[in-house]
């Protein structure tokens, strides 16, 4: 019984301590950091915009077959932060559960029901034995045909909520700090604003100059309602905005 008070009960997923926690669902949060990533997500009146590193681990890789950032639907889009299998995985099973929306209901699934799915489904890998919770976290933005830019976040608990601003990864607390802070001053800002917003944050918590190479930034618009990746030519033209403007 060296271990002390938690002797044991990290072993097994279905076991509460006796302090009520469950500390292979806390495991699965801290895995979230392992790969040493930040990604951010913002949410304006007209548009999102999810942010996040771009780090290809090898250079014999293929860079352009390296992505953090998912497709589900046309209009739906997110970024994954943790362990990259568990993201694909995730990612997998998301696209399913849209498309089997879509062909039951024929329309598509709204951004709130995708990541309500999702999040019950994490939710039941920690009450059961043979499974263990996703060592990622799924930020989806998309454009809802009622309620206009959406933005919602699950975790491997089964937790998931809609958000304005949200980051996840290894510098998640920092990045919240600045964003609660800019998102303070005006809430309602526009797909400009909201895109400098996400990479500056991104750049001042991690202390890094980024080179269009380095960065991926998805984006979903009033205008242009489908998710779709930037390529490194527009990402550059925002980076060099933003040093101008600094």
């Amino acid at each position: 019984m060296s271990r002390g008070s938690n002797a044991g009960f990290d072993r097994h997923i279905t076991i509460f301590s006796p302090e009520g926690r469950l500390y292979q669902v806390e495991y699965a949060f801290k895995a979230i950091n392992q790969g040493g990533m930040t990604s951010v997500a913002v949410r304006g009146k007209d548009s999102a915009v999810v942010v996040t590193q771009k780090k290809v681990p090898d250079k014999l890789l293929d860079a352009n077959s390296v992505t953090n950032l998912f497709s589900l639907t046309d209009k739906i889009g997110c970024v994954m932060t943790g362990i990259t299998a568990d993201s694909q995985s995730q990612v997998q099973r998301a696209r399913y559960e849209a498309a089997e929306w879509k062909y039951k209901y024929g329309y598509d699934i709204p951004v709130a029901t995708l990541c309500k799915r999702l999040a019950d489904i994490s939710q039941v890998y920690t009450q059961n034995a043979e499974m263990r919770p996703l060592g990622c976290c799924m930020s989806l933005i998309g454009i809802d045909d009622e309620l206009g830019p959406q933005l919602y976040k699950c975790d491997p608990a089964g937790y998931f909520s809609g958000f304005k601003a949200t980051s996840a990864g290894v510098k998640q607390t920092e990045a919240n700090s600045y964003l609660e802070k800019k998102m303070k001053k005006n809430p309602d800002l526009c797909y400009g604003n909201i895109l400098e917003m996400a990479i500056c944050c991104l750049s001042t918590v991690l202390s890094v100059d980024f080179r269009s190479s380095e960065i991926e930034v998805g984006v979903v618009s009033a205008e242009k309602p489908g998710f779709r990746t930037l390529s490194e030519s527009e990402i550059e033209a925002c980076l060099v905005a933003i040093s101008e403007r600094d």
